[in-house]
């Protein structure tokens, strides 16, 4: 290979281009970066970012060690597979191998009102300015980002309002009987549930049964859509981001992807998941670079993407860490008498642990993690009880 292009330059791309290079590739390598700003680690964006003015979370890595041509401020507008070539805001480049990574943006609302989202260090920056005593914080969906700016605006002095259309917080992620859990931490905010908001207006969000909040900062957070336009009539295989098999490889050759773009086929849970998970991204480097650099006559089997997908959050002085997969057949568990101290498990029909929650227990997280990678089939009775172990003691 003579020359990779990485199209994007978030943490995929970044680790991406260091497994790359550990593994001994010495070609050209280039990095395409649609942002003015050398790559940065997004999830401080909602946290400390929004408290602290002098907060910088970009990567520490070396790229004139690394030989990685990065281009600031280009973004690739277009894909022609036919000659190998992105298209790009600076002009055509070719490529022998593409990696796509361009991530994806936050979802925003109709209507002539300004609005905040938190995905880029811009957004970071323009929102913590606007975070002051006094001021009238209204945000849309009680979201995992939503529950962290809401954490930074009450510090802040903010007085805040949620408005969600769900019956809970994060029913959406965890179902309702999860999600009115985390009620109790709310208790400083305005919470709306069951609620619509219809647009966002010069004076706040109008709601979809008539009504209106006033505001004077004014967050969405009601999820992201992968950034695939730049590849519409490439002929690449899409349906909810870019399509790749267990091996992050799409429907096109030469062309791999990860990250919050890809939607990856999973044996371990037999469909497509779409991870956004800052874990998933790192991980997927290691793959993406072994798969590129894959030499077919060493006959070692290409390497394969599928880990036990893994998020964590911060909020209202709380640590949530979330393991596994559940789908709606799953049976949730409870964890705990229903005081401060619990979590949730999910099961499969047939027993099978798949999914973890815990609160504010990192060793909870890690036995279940170790449990569900063993495919440990607990006795639901046992389970309920937060203390009980989960992964099988090793050696056995």
């Amino acid at each position: 290979m003579e020359r990779m292009v990485i199209a994007g330059g978030g943490l995929a791309a970044v680790r991406t281009c260091e497994q790359l290079r550990s593994r001994g590739y010495t070609g050209e390598l280039v990095m395409l970066c649609a942002e003015p700003h050398p790559p940065y680690d997004r999830p401080p964006l909602s946290k400390a970012a929004l408290t602290e003015e002098e907060h910088d979370s970009t990567f520490p890595t070396d790229y004139a060690e690394l030989s990685v041509d990065v281009r600031l401020g280009v973004a690739a507008t277009g894909l022609d597979p036919a000659s190998r070539t992105v298209r790009t805001s600076e002009g055509e480049l070719s490529y022998d191998t593409l990696v796509i990574a361009t991530g994806a943006s936050p979802v925003r609302l109709p209507g002539p009102g300004r609005q905040f989202t938190v995905r880029t260090v811009d957004d970071a920056v323009r929102l913590r300015a606007e975070l002051k005593p006094g001021q009238r914080v209204v945000l849309v969906g009680a979201s995992w980002i939503s529950a962290e700016v809401a954490t930074a605006a009450l510090r802040q002095g903010c007085s805040v309002t949620c408005v969600e259309a769900g019956p809970a917080p994060l029913a959406a992620a965890l179902g309702p009987a999860v999600g009115s859990r985390f009620l109790p931490w709310w208790s400083e905010v305005d919470l709306r549930l069951d609620t619509g908001v219809a647009e966002v207006t010069e004076t706040g969000v109008r709601l979809t049964d008539g009504g209106h909040v006033d505001a004077d900062v004014v967050v969405v957070g009601v999820g992201v859509r992968p950034d695939t336009g730049w590849l519409e009539g490439s002929g690449i295989e899409l349906d909810r981001g870019v399509v790749v098999d267990e091996h992050l490889r799409t429907s096109l050759p030469g062309v791999l992807a990860l990250g919050d773009v890809a939607v990856r086929w999973s044996p371990r849970w037999n469909t497509r998941l779409r991870v956004e998970h800052w874990d998933d991204a790192r991980e997927a480097a290691r793959t993406v670079a072994g798969v590129a650099l894959h030499d077919p006559s060493c006959g070692e089997p290409l390497p394969v993407h599928d880990p036990i997908p893994y998020f964590w959050s911060d909020q209202f002085g709380h640590k949530i860490q979330y393991v596994g997969h559940h789908g709606p057949d799953d049976t949730l568990v409870v964890r705990g008498d229903g005081g401060e101290r619990w979590s949730a498990a999910w099961l499969t029909p047939d027993g099978r642990l798949t999914a973890h929650l815990s609160i504010d227990s990192p060793r909870q997280m890690v036995d279940a993690r170790m449990a569900i990678q063993a495919g440990v089939r607990p006795d639901e009775a046992a389970l309920r009880d937060p203390e009980a172990k989960l992964a099988p003691s090793r050696g056995k």
